[in-house]
């Protein structure tokens, strides 16, 4: 698969799991995303998309690299539907 198939994926992900904050953006947290069955057949490297997506600012969250467990309560928000 190539990154951008992989990232719009991610984003139909989030939008699935997540839901609204405050600022009417979509949220979701690592650990949702992370443990969904159906998040761990689709992506191979969940965390290079991630990083991916970030890079390309279409998501948003604190640090550089997210762990599983370290980071479940992370935060990860759409900036663009």
């Amino acid at each position: 698969m190539d990154v951008s198939h992989e990232i719009n994926l991610l984003v139909q992900e989030i939008q699935r799991l997540g839901s609204k904050n405050a600022d009417g953006q979509t949220m979701v947290k690592f650990g949702v995303l992370f443990n969904d069955d159906r998040c761990a057949n689709i992506f191979e490297a969940l965390v290079g998309t991630l990083k991916a997506a970030k890079k390309k600012k279409l998501i948003n969250f604190q640090g550089e690299l997210l762990l599983q467990g370290v980071h479940d309560n992370v935060d990860i928000v759409l900036l663009q539907e």
